[in-house]
C-alpha cells in the first residue's frame, strides 16, 4: 500500500482487504487517528488489524476511553467521542500511551482534540455514503 491511499469500499470483505494491507505498512510507534461520520466503521477497521495481529478481543473503547490488547504487537485503542475536555486524557495518562514506542495506537474521533496529537500521525479517514458504500482514505501526518 502506497499512501496517500483512497478507495471507496463496498462490502466487509473488502474493508478486511485494506485493513490487511495498511497492516503491512504500520508498527510500534505509530499512531493512527480514525475519523469519520458515525457508523464508517472506524471500530471495525480497528478490530479487523487487531485480529491479524493475533489480537481476538478488540472492542470499542467508547466507555473505557482506552482499551488495550496484546498479541503479535501492542496496541492501544482510544476513543475519544465521550471526552469533554481534554484534561480528562491527561488524567488517564495519555502522554505516556502516546510515546510508548513499543506499541501501535489507534484513536477514534481523533479531530476533537487534534492539539494533543503527536506531528507524526497516520489518518484513517472513513466515510460512510448514502448508498452505504464507505470511502477509506490514508495519509500520513494527516495531511492531503
Amino acid at each position: 500500500m502506497e499512501l496517500p491511499f483512497k478507495k471507496e469500499i463496498n462490502t466487509e470483505l473488502e474493508t478486511n482487504s485494506v485493513a490487511e494491507e495498511f497492516a503491512k505498512i504500520i508498527s510500534e510507534g505509530d499512531v493512527i487517528c480514525l475519523n469519520g461520520n458515525l457508523g464508517a466503521g472506524k471500530t471495525y477497521f480497528v478490530k479487523q488489524i487487531a485480529a491479524i495481529f493475533g489480537i481476538k478481543n478488540a472492542s470499542s473503547p467508547t466507555f473505557a476511553i482506552v482499551n488495550e490488547y496484546t498479541g503479535q504487537k501492542k496496541i492501544y485503542h482510544f476513543d475519544f467521542y465521550r471526552i469533554n475536555e481534554v484534561n480528562e486524557l491527561y488524567d488517564i495518562g495519555f502522554n505516556d500511551y502516546i510515546n510508548d514506542a513499543d506499541s501501535i495506537v489507534f484513536i477514534e474521533w481523533a479531530e476533537l482534540f487534534p492539539d494533543v496529537l503527536p506531528s507524526n500521525t497516520i489518518e484513517v479517514k472513513l466515510t460512510l455514503n448514502e448508498d452505504n458504500t464507505r470511502v477509506i482514505e490514508i495519509n500520513k501526518n494527516g495531511r492531503r
